[in-house]
This record gives C-alpha cells, sequence and structure tokens, in this order.
C-alpha cells in the first residue's frame, strides 16, 4: 500500500551526521505530534488549514527536549527554534492567537512520511490524491 507523505525542500534538512541533530528537526517533531491522537490534549490542529495550537507549551517542550536529549528545554527555547522556521515560510505565528501557528502546506512535497496518515486528517486530505515521486527515498523513519 502506498503511504501519503510530507517533505520540505532540502534546506529544511540538516545532514543525520550534524552534531545535536538526533535525526529529526523541529517541524518533523510537531507533525508528529499532531498526528498521535494521545497528544490532542497538548497540542492540535485547529481552525484555518494548516493552522495549529499549543495548547501546553510546557509539555510540548518537555517531549522536545527528551527527543533531543536536552533537559533543559522549555518554551522560550523551542519558540526560538520555531521562529527559524518563519524565514523558510515552513510555519508563521497565527496573528492575535496565543500559541498558535500555521504550516504554510504549499511549501509541502509529498515524499516519503510513514507515520502521517493524511487521509484521517481535515487539515490534510487535499493532498491524499498526490502520488509520492521519490517513494524509495525515506526522509524520515520514525525514530
Amino acid at each position: 500500500r502506498s503511504h501519503p507523505c510530507f517533505a520540505f525542500p532540502d534546506w529544511a534538512y540538516k545532514p543525520e551526521s550534524s552534531p545535536g541533530s538526533r535525526q529529526i528537526q523541529l517541524w518533523h517533531f510537531i507533525l508528529e505530534l499532531l498526528q498521535k491522537e494521545e497528544y490532542q490534549g497538548v497540542i492540535a490542529w485547529q481552525g484555518d488549514y494548516g493552522e495549529f495550537v499549543i495548547k501546553d507549551p510546557d509539555e510540548v517542550a518537555r517531549l522536545w527536549g527528551i527527543r533531543k536529549c536536552k533537559p533543559h528545554m522549555n518554551y522560550d527555547k523551542l519558540s526560538r527554534a520555531l521562529r527559524y522556521y518563519y524565514n523558510k515560510r515552513i510555519l508563521h505565528k497565527t496573528k492575535g492567537k496565543r500559541f498558535t501557528y500555521k504550516f504554510n502546506f504549499s511549501k509541502v512535497v509529498l515524499v516519503n512520511y510513514p507515520l502521517l496518515d493524511m487521509a484521517s486528517s481535515p487539515f490534510l486530505s487535499p493532498f491524499k490524491n498526490f502520488k509520492c515521486l521519490q517513494c524509495e527515498k525515506v526522509m524520515w523513519n520514525g525514530g
């Protein structure tokens, strides 16, 4: 069975060998949390297409710190990392809404993203009919 998936342009990826990368980037991690039902009290899709709200910023930061082996991670540091993606146009802050961001899905390219079941997400369903052009290339293995 083919599985629809996300990837961003090459510049969005750190080489796996780069120090501290732990083979996942923050935007990958956010998509992973958004996809898992058990984190809906922490982070969830809402509002406009691609928009999500961080309901428990401290918990998202704690989870990110665990994932990256950085025990002193906090929301201030995490939000600084999120701002890096503004210039890359991967996501932006939603004006007037606290802890609310929006992915720029026009930058999205479908590739191999096995944990993301787009058919089940009302925000991602327009992508379900696209075909992967590079299915043989695994960009993220859920590590």
